[in-house]
């Protein structure tokens, strides 16, 4: 449901009597978040400024746009994402719905088309009758219930008002700011074949990537070029203020001569069929859309001048004709210093009427802002509607990743994905790293049944 006229916030829910909720922000975190509290009965009030306003990055004005990549990482229970995934699926995750129905090959890797999914998503949020939309800004936080799920770019006027509340609550704490990173996007039809050649790491899954070779020669001759090339001027950007997950191409590469073969172009398990050699380093291509017409460059986040991608980018043989329909671009992340400000429920410990969710809080990843908007939602309807309040576990992943958040490293508070160093560890020792992992993701399944979300 659609709002006309910017309905009053905080209308009272009819059939339990409760306050609605605002939820500030339609990305991953703030959609899932909608969509649960909706589910359980709760009127919501969504609030998303695009198109009125928007970002350097978005490019739509959809909910759950995605940005950086279209891949949600892996699936198998024993890498952590997988695990989180396959507890959200379980759950009742909207975004792993839509996830899965706008599937693209990609390997082992889950990605999706992300305009169908975007689509999708927008979709089913739109069409539940408990929540309003309001395509505007909030430029204050409201008053009761709110999720602030306004994700790493939140505008300038909601992130004063947010700082203002923090300051009054923790006097000492300050925002942390970081830059984030997207990788440029090329047609199929551009890239040349002659020079690339189709396989999966390891033969995992078929051939669903694009493989690039670049002989000894040709990688030193683009290694010097990325380390030379010109960056976009971004007020405040430094190497040491990204985050690792998300480091440009260019910054990785002033890192030393191998340190892009050892990381993105990695020519391990993807050796060339044609010749039968593994090739000095590798450029990967993944499909972007589902017709297969779209490929990004995996792991090529980047914030050179759009010329200077063509330039240095065109210099992978595979790549000398390339078409780009999107180039790489760095933008602002803010999040705030959660294991000081909030509890394991996402919630302000001094203002719990306010949770917040997705990246602003420091969680790191697609699915792991999507879990978060879901365990926040989850809590908030079970002390609105009088029940009790979900198990948060470090057994569980969802779990976990909150504990972390509400918990971590206070001194050097740093955005994290999911990972098993941060679930509970098993009562007994196995060596093999997989079946470790494994059995510590069947654990997480089975304790998940009693959790309560």
């Amino acid at each position: 449901m659609v709002s006309e006229n910017g309905a009053e916030l905080n209308i009272q829910n009819a059939e339990h009597g409760a306050p609605a909720v605002t939820v500030i922000g339609a990305g991953l975190a703030g959609s899932e978040a909608a969509y649960q509290l909706a589910r359980r009965g709760i009127h919501v009030d969504l609030y998303e400024m695009r198109p009125e306003n928007t970002t350097p990055a978005h490019k739509t004005d959809k909910f759950a746009e995605l940005v950086c990549s279209n891949s949600l990482r892996g699936d198998d229970l024993s890498n952590a994402v997988g695990l989180l995934k396959e507890e959200l699926r379980r759950l009742g995750s909207v975004i792993m719905e839509c996830a899965e129905s706008t599937r693209v090959p990609a390997g082992g890797a889950h990605a999706v088309d992300r305009e169908l999914f975007s689509e999708a998503v927008t979709a089913r949020v739109t069409a539940e009758p408990n929540i309003t939309v309001h395509r505007r800004e909030l430029t204050e936080i409201p008053g009761g219930r709110v999720i602030i799920a306004t994700g790493p770019l939140t505008s300038d006027k909601l992130t004063a008002s947010i700082g203002r509340l923090l300051t009054e609550l923790e006097p000492s704490v300050q925002f942390l700011n970081f830059y984030d990173a997207a990788a440029p996007i090329l047609t199929g039809a551009s890239i040349d074949m002659q020079s690339a050649y189709r396989k999966s790491r390891y033969d995992k899954s078929g051939d669903d990537y694009i493989n690039c070779p670049m002989t000894k020669d040709e990688y030193l001759a683009f290694w010097r070029e990325l380390c030379a090339a010109e960056q976009a001027e971004v007020h405040g950007f430094d190497d040491g203020g990204v985050f690792e997950g998300c480091m440009p191409v260019e910054v990785m590469a002033r890192r030393g001569e191998d340190a892009l073969r050892y990381g993105p172009l990695k020519p391990v398990g993807l050796r060339d069929p044609r010749t039968g050699q593994t090739p000095y380093a590798v450029v990967q291509l993944r499909q972007d859309n589902r017709e297969g017409t779209l490929f990004n460059i995996v792991g090529f986040q980047t914030h050179l001048k759009f010329g200077e991608q063509k330039r240095v980018f065109g210099m992978i043989p595979a790549l000398c004709g390339a078409e780009f329909v999107r180039y790489g671009v760095m933008h602002r992340n803010t999040f705030i210093n959660s294991p000081v400000l909030l509890d394991e429920y996402y919630r302000l410990r001094k203002l719990p009427r306010v949770a917040f969710a997705g990246q602003v809080t420091g969680v790191e990843g697609y699915v792991e802002s999507t879990a978060s908007g879901y365990l926040a939602a989850s809590a908030l309807a079970a002390e609105l509607l009088g029940r009790p309040m979900p198990r948060v576990t470090r057994e569980t992943a969802i779990g976990a990743l909150a504990r972390y958040v509400s918990g971590g490293a206070v001194s050097d508070f740093q955005p994290m994905n999911i990972n098993f160093g941060i679930i509970e560890p098993l009562g007994e020792r196995i060596r093999n790293k997989k079946e470790k992992n494994t059995a510590i993701a069947e654990r997480s399944l089975a304790a998940l049944e009693s959790c309560g979300l």
